[in-house]
């Protein structure tokens, strides 16, 4: 995808035609709400309060592994918008790929979700996560703020993020079990 972005590919013509035909439909208020879904200041406390939750349950390294994963979003998105310099719908100005409302939905509420319910098959915070993140970049598209591949450049570059994060997660899992473990036998009297 960032190929045919920054190179003209064929995709991108085809890009641009459906991003025209979307931006503009469905009524304001709910998608400008849905794109504001991705903004740091929703997204980013949501998975706030599940790193204290999981701080409060004792879990010391899985938090500060989902926090590392939130502060990747940045240093991974940045320098592709800069490199890829791709101009808006409606505007001149450039940076528009990838989609960094879609890049913090998918982590923020990814990464909360996976520490809410840690290995859970029915984790049912998993659905939630990816409803929030496809509704972040919807609301983007019928707004007009991206085209649709700045959406799904996001959605593959955060999906890797978030595998790495979810492998990352059991390693951290099983440091703060053997932390609480150690902590709960130099509590219990022996002899």
């Amino acid at each position: 995808m960032t190929w045919q972005v920054s190179a003209g590919g064929p995709l991108r013509s085809a890009d641009e035609r459906a991003g025209h035909a979307l931006a503009g439909q469905g009524p304001r208020p709910l998608t400008e709400f849905l794109a504001d879904l991705g903004s740091m200041l929703v997204a980013v406390p949501v998975l706030a309060v599940a790193i204290g939750y999981a701080l409060w349950r004792g879990q010391r390294a899985r938090p500060l592994t989902a926090a590392l994963a939130m502060a990747a979003v940045p240093a991974l998105v940045v320098p592709l918008k800069i490199w890829t310099d791709r101009p808006g719908l409606f505007t001149d100005a450039t940076g528009y790929y990838p989609s960094g409302h879609t890049a913090t939905a998918m982590v923020a509420y990814g990464a909360a979700a996976l520490l809410l319910a840690p290995g859970r098959p029915r984790n049912r915070a998993v659905p939630a996560a990816v409803l929030l993140t496809l509704a972040t970049g919807t609301g983007l598209l019928l707004r007009g703020y991206h085209w649709p591949l700045d959406v799904l450049g996001s959605l593959a570059l955060c999906g890797m993020v978030l595998l790495a994060l979810e492998r990352a997660l059991r390693v951290a899992g099983s440091r703060d079990v053997s932390r609480s473990t150690r902590r709960s036998s130099a509590r219990t009297p022996t002899g």
